[in-house]
């Protein structure tokens, strides 16, 4: 069970450090075309978020392969959960059910993460 977690935190991981850094280097205009959603929020709401993707995908792996704080690889699950469930319902203000679907996916899949790092599975 050990692996798959750490399978899933790479996936994870690297889903959320391609978005991050998408969301942090490019300029808003670029990211409309990709995300539209970008159009209801500031340039620096847009960042902060990819901060947080960016920031959370570090923390996921490196404390724990670092063995330098692991509290935080769960941690840092949890708060990319949270980041998607504002996700999903920022789309589902928008009336796009069609894009909950995958940070759904993301959610339950950062969530696992999270319980199962707390839990049996903990460093």
């Amino acid at each position: 069970m050990n692996v798959f977690l750490w399978v899933l935190q790479g996936i994870l991981a690297a889903m959320f450090l391609m978005a991050g850094v998408m969301k942090t280097t490019q300029s808003k205009e670029k990211l409309l075309e990709k995300l539209p959603w970008v159009e209801d929020y500031s340039t620096g709401t847009v960042r902060f978020i990819g901060t947080a993707e960016f920031l959370g995908a570090i923390g996921l792996i490196l404390p724990a392969a670092l063995d330098i704080a692991p509290i935080l690889t769960p941690l840092a699950a949890t708060g990319l959960a949270i980041t998607m469930l504002l996700a999903m319902n920022a789309h589902r203000r928008r009336h796009e059910p069609g894009a909950i679907a995958f940070p759904g996916v993301l959610f339950v899949v950062a969530a696992f993460v999270a319980v199962a790092r707390f839990g049996p599975w903990s460093f």
